[in-house]
């Protein structure tokens, strides 16, 4: 049984619901899935799980979020060379940038993204929310 790690940072909770979805997909898919958020996840985690997705709004001018989530992605960047990964968040203005700007920086890292990353537009809709648990089970 693979072990998959859903890593959130989340402000109004359309991240929460996006990473939620994954968790059910990689639960269903035969992982053992958690949901940790992003104040609680360290470098030294990631040698514990199989599988990681990753899940952060954009924020400002498109942006990670800066106070929590940007200082752990820095910690565990140098794990994710070959590391099944996935990305996810919500937005609300823009045009997606912060998830290119964020998808080219985990390739450059060496990630094996298991999937195109996940957004939604303001709450995460039936789609994004079934793409998001899709993108559980690529990662189970």
């Amino acid at each position: 049984m693979s072990k998959v790690a859903v890593v959130f940072w989340s402000g109004t909770g359309n991240t929460a619901q996006m990473a939620q979805a994954v968790v059910e997909g990689a639960t269903v898919a035969g992982a053992e899935a958690v949901l940790i958020n992003a104040s609680q996840f360290t470098a030294d985690d990631m040698d514990n799980y199989d599988a990681v997705a990753f899940g952060c709004p954009a924020m400002g001018a498109e942006v990670l979020e800066e106070s929590e989530f940007q200082p752990m992605f820095d910690s565990v960047e140098s794990k994710l060379s070959g590391k099944k990964t996935g990305l996810f968040g919500s937005y609300g203005w823009g045009d997606g940038e912060w998830m290119r700007q964020w998808e080219d920086q985990v390739r450059g890292d060496g990630a094996q993204l298991v999937a195109d990353p996940v957004t939604a537009h303001e709450a995460p809709d039936d789609t994004a929310l079934s793409d998001c648990r899709a993108l559980g089970r690529s990662l189970a």
